[in-house]
Order: structure tokens, then sequence, then C-alpha cells
């Protein structure tokens, strides 16, 4: 007898249809979120969707945690027909969402777990070892008996983080979890979850995230999902090898004196160019088909007077796979989107 799939899903698709007033019963027009979405996720597999925010990552964790019914397609979760079977699998689930404020602020850390667990039944004594096991592994137990309420907000995430562990799920769906966590305190986090997932083998994940490290550091394979479309799906090393044929430099300078993408793009040997930076300091990354084809920047750089402050080879990241199947980075993505709406 086969192993179900963690997660499978076919031609899944969501549409939002938004209205007017109430006055107005005309459909003004219709968000697609979600189009023909097919994924695969194995048991015991960290699994991650990358992309920038409103990619439809959060709507494609709705429908698969049985919060949101799909427009077209179906998805099952642990076997399961996210539509038709949804009680079989949300005592098999659990989900924690970055930024959130889960929890009764009167209660301490101790009384919310505890409450957490009863919802799913779990024995109270086995609750309390849960808790003491799981609050150590995020280094909080000297927060116990801290009400959720004089927690920063770090430390409340973390507990959130263990509330989504506490029940031990089949299928543990986190988005976004380190979302306005600062750097230590996601690197916490990190660190849980893969200590979690070596504890038990058919343990699954599936990750949400706009950051690439986060992405590339905890994943074993990354959907990168944008404008509600797998684009691709492999081993995060696998997507970058797949740019290994190119060569990546990035050049650090005060000023590009006129230099403009589309004169970068025209020269010859160069296959795509992205600018970053802020106010005093541009950097330009570019792929080039060849590393002979660097001569021809350099030159541009010389003519038109441009002071180069450093320039560095990079090995491909998530971020140049992004930029090589949208067209630009995934901030540009974002606030383009954001200006369409």
């Amino acid at each position: 007898m086969s192993i179900p799939l963690a997660v499978e899903t076919h031609q899944l698709g969501r549409v939002y249809k938004i209205r007017g007033n109430r006055k107005e019963k005309v459909i003004r027009k219709e968000l697609v979120a979600l189009e023909n979405v097919n994924l695969e996720v194995q048991q015991g597999e960290l699994f991650g969707l990358l992309g920038p925010n409103g990619a439809g990552k959060t709507t494609l964790i709705k429908i698969l945690t049985t919060l949101l019914a799909p427009t077209s397609g179906w998805a099952r979760v642990a076997g399961y027909d996210v539509v038709t079977q949804a009680a079989k699998i949300r005592p098999l689930i659990n989900m924690v969402s970055g930024g959130e404020s889960s929890g009764y602020g009167l209660l301490t850390v101790r009384e919310n777990l505890w409450m957490f667990a009863q919802f799913y039944g779990i024995p109270s004594r086995e609750a309390n070892q849960r808790i003491e096991r799981l609050i150590e592994m995020v280094g909080m137990s000297d927060r116990l008996h801290t009400k959720s309420s004089d927690l920063s907000t770090g430390l409340r995430q973390k507990m959130n983080i263990v509330r989504g562990f506490l029940t031990d799920p089949r299928v543990l769906f986190l988005d976004e979890p380190t979302l306005g966590l600062d750097v230590g305190a996601s690197r916490d986090v990190r660190r849980f979850i893969r200590d979690w997932m070596k504890e038990d083998l058919t343990r699954t994940i599936v990750l949400t995230t706009h950051y690439m490290v986060e992405a590339d550091e905890l994943c074993d394979r990354v959907a990168i999902i944008n404008r509600g479309r797998v684009l691709a799906c492999d081993t995060p090393a696998a997507l970058k090898q797949r740019l290994q044929r190119e060569a990546h430099f990035e050049i650090e300078t005060g000023s590009l004196n006129g230099v403009n993408i589309s004169m970068v793009e025209s020269l010859p040997g160069v296959r795509k160019a992205v600018l970053s930076g802020a106010k005093g300091m541009v950097r330009l990354k570019f792929t080039l088909a060849e590393e002979a084809a660097l001569a021809n920047v350099i030159n541009l750089f010389t003519q038109q007077g441009v002071k180069i402050l450093r320039l560095t080879k990079q090995e491909p990241t998530l971020e140049d796979v992004f930029v090589d199947l949208v067209g630009r980075s995934m901030t540009e993505e974002e606030e383009g989107q954001n200006a369409e709406a």
C-alpha cells in the first residue's frame, strides 16, 4: 500500500470576485489569486512556497488548511480532499502565520498553550510535558509563567510557533513564520524548525516565505510562485544550477553617471541587468553569457566616467532564479503589483 502524499493539488485555482457597494449587484472585476497550481509534497518533506507578497501563497495555504474553498481544481492533504473531507484533515494539521497575535493577553505562556492543547483533546499531563519541552527548544523556559501581553513581538511569535508544533501535526503549515522578527529571533525559529523535523522523519512542513535565504536554508524543495502561478519547482540547488552556465557579477558605485539598464543590456554578451541600492550607493547586478563579456561592461563604465568601487563575481542565488523567471527582482515585482492594484 502506497503512502499518500502529504499535499497534492491538481489544476487548483481561486478567483476573487470584487463587487461594488451593497447597492451594486454587478461584479466590477475578478482577481485571479491562483491559476492551475499543480504540486506534490512528499511525506517527511520541508516544502517551500517562495514568492513576493501578493503572489498567492497565503491563498494556497488557506485552501490547504480548509479555510477557503477553491474555485477550480482540487487539493488533498494527507490523502483527504480539502472540500469534501475537511473534517478528517483538521485534526491532522496545524497552522502558524507570521505577525498573528493569537492567545489571550491575561493568560501566561503556559496557560495559553495548555488551552490550545485542550482544543485538540491532548491529556493535561501530556500537554504540559510537550509545552515544557517545546518552550525549552525555543529558549523561553524563563518566560513560561509570563503573561503573553508582557512578551515582546519576537517572544510572542515564538509562543505562536510552539502552539503550532504542540499538537504534533502530521502536516504543519507555516505562513511567513519569521515575518517581523529580528535576525536573532528568525535564526532561533529556523533552528527550531530543523530540530523538530529531525525528531520524526514522517513530519511534513509547508513553509511560505518571501525571504530567499530562509527558503534556501530550510527547504528540501521550493516552488517559486508569482501572480498565482507556479513558475518552477525543484531543490534550491537544482534551481540555482540552471543558472550556472552563465556568469553573475555585481558592481557597486556611487553614481551611474547616466548609465541605465537598457544601455547595459544592449551590450554584447549581457543577458540581464538589475539595479538596486539606496542614495549614495548603487548596485548593478548583471548576468553574462560568458565571463569574457565582462570587458564590454567595464568599457561602458569607463567611457561614461563611472567609478567602480567594487566588482564581485557571485554564485547564483534563488533571487537570481526569480529574476531569470520573472524578469525583475522580487522587490520590484511587489512594487509593480502594488502599483497595478
